[in-house]
């Protein structure tokens, strides 16, 4: 039901379970997998996070760094007919997007699913819940310096798609 998006009421002949029993076992499922992950990838980074975060990313020439931010774009493939205009993408079809920031280590400390109609990343990131914290001045501090310069935000590696804030170092593409 979650990989393939389809309604509780449609596996009954498949599994040969009733709709009742398929909804208690999804909710059980869930359950699960919030128990399991929880307190290391459900969350947001906490002030302990943010210290390992720029400690890896001094250790890297990296001050004041929090992680790699983009987004994957991902075609859905059995979207209801009734949304797919909702989730039409630029690849022309129905996508769903994942903004994700990731560590050095590759621990995935902040992931968002685009909303219906946020068909690009700029979409995505106006809808995100990290950059609304950066907007609303509730960012986690950050104390570092580069050159002599002190800076007290962190700030995020991205691709040249994202707009030029303070928040964002682009990489350089090949010369």
């Amino acid at each position: 039901m979650l990989a393939y998006g389809m309604p509780t009421g449609s596996v009954d002949d498949y599994v040969r379970i009733g709709e009742s029993t398929t909804i208690e076992t999804l909710k059980n499922f869930v359950k699960a997998i919030i128990e399991i992950f929880c307190d290391e990838y459900l969350r947001s980074a906490n002030s302990n996070d943010i210290s390992r975060l720029l400690a890896l990313g001094e250790q890297h020439d990296f001050s004041g760094m929090l992680g790699s931010i983009d987004c994957m774009h991902s075609k859905w493939k059995n979207c209801p007919t009734a949304w797919q205009g909702m989730y039409f993408g630029h690849i022309h079809e129905p996508t769903i997007i994942l903004e994700a920031v990731a560590s050095y280590d590759l621990w995935i400390w902040h992931a968002f699913f685009g909303l219906p109609g946020s068909h690009n990343d700029i979409n995505v990131l106006e809808r995100s819940c990290i950059f609304a914290e950066f907007a609303e001045g509730r960012a986690p501090p950050v104390n570092y310096s580069i050159n002599g310069h002190k800076y007290t935000m962190g700030y995020y590696l991205a691709d040249d798609i994202y707009p030029s804030w303070a928040i964002f170092v682009k990489i350089i593409s090949s010369p």
